[in-house]
């Protein structure tokens, strides 16, 4: 993390990063591992987001990405700004909409779907 915030990103105000609720995954590790002031240096210097501990947040990523590119990223942009305000628009859109991923795939579900994988047992 020391190297992505003097390396990688020396001038950004702060760094977003995204993380599971593992416990070795927090602000307090920097204590653990550097002097006092270089951790609070480096806590300043982030934004932690944690993920749901009960929820497949990758899927979720996953499936919005899919939604930005049909609604948004379907067509030539020529530019990193134009790309940027269409991104930035569509998120706003998004946001007030307050929208939601509805999951559709229940247990049940899956044990039709899935059912070439379960280990067939002979009688």
């Amino acid at each position: 993390m020391k190297s992505v915030s003097d390396e990688l990103y020396p001038q950004a105000e702060k760094i977003v990063v995204v993380l599971d609720n593992l416990n070795t995954r927090s602000p307090a590790s920097f204590y653990e591992t550097f002097k006092p002031e270089e951790a609070r240096r480096l806590t300043e210097r982030f934004e932690f987001h944690f993920t749901p501990k009960h929820g497949s947040w990758l899927n979720m990523a996953k499936i919005e990405l899919s939604v930005l590119v049909r609604q948004c990223l379907n067509r030539r942009i020529p530019d990193k700004v134009t790309l940027s305000q269409e991104v930035s628009v569509w998120q706003q859109e998004r946001n007030d909409e307050v929208v939601k991923v509805l999951w559709q795939f229940t247990t049940a579900d899956a044990r039709i779907k899935l059912k070439h994988l379960y280990p067939q047992i002979q009688m």
